[in-house]
């Protein structure tokens, strides 16, 4: 027995100071963070286009029913119900996604606010966003916003997206229509 184990030893001393595989070895170790930081980036890029891609999807879907009047008088909350049912592949999306409907004056063209409303993580009471729908033949601007963690936070994309205090980035779309003339006009 003790032979078996002297033989092991002295195979395994054989086998490390070997040099064949050394430099296949060395580009490896070089090239590897390079390649990890790329597939984490492309992974982190594809969800956060599917994300966004599904919330124009929803956010059309949903201004299509309103622009055409099968809801009457919406709220924000089923407005975005009907957003969120849409999206499908939204985490959480009713506690992530804030909606903002308001009419736009086609005789001044009012610029809208600097920028989108979301999700204020940080705070337990939410910012209050514009849903007002409108009258007949008014022009409409709606814009949707909802926050998500980064994948990988600290590497590739993660790391440069713009984030806020929470650590979260922020996805926006957003549509016009124009509300259908009221019967009469």
């Amino acid at each position: 027995m003790a032979k078996f184990g002297q033989s092991i030893g002295a195979w395994l001393r054989r086998k490390a100071r070997e040099e064949d595989g050394a430099t296949a070895t060395i580009p490896f170790v070089i090239f590897l963070p390079f390649f990890m930081l790329l597939i984490m980036s492309a992974l982190e890029m594809g969800t956060l286009m599917l994300r966004h891609v599904m919330l124009e999807r929803a956010l059309d879907m949903s201004v299509r029913d309103l622009r055409l009047g099968n809801w009457v008088n919406p709220t924000h909350a089923e407005f975005k119900r009907q957003v969120c049912n849409r999206a499908g592949v939204i985490p959480d999306c009713l506690n992530v996604l804030l909606v903002e409907l308001r009419p736009v004056s086609t005789t001044t063209w009012e610029p809208l606010s600097a920028g989108p409303i979301c999700v204020d993580r940080a705070e337990t009471i939410q910012p209050v966003t514009t849903f007002d729908d409108g009258v007949g033949d008014e022009m409409m601007l709606i814009r949707a916003c909802a926050k998500f963690d980064p994948i990988f936070p600290t590497s590739g994309l993660g790391f440069q997206l713009p984030k806020d205090n929470t650590g979260a980035y922020a996805l926006v779309s957003a549509t016009a229509f124009v509300n259908e003339p009221d019967l009469g006009s």
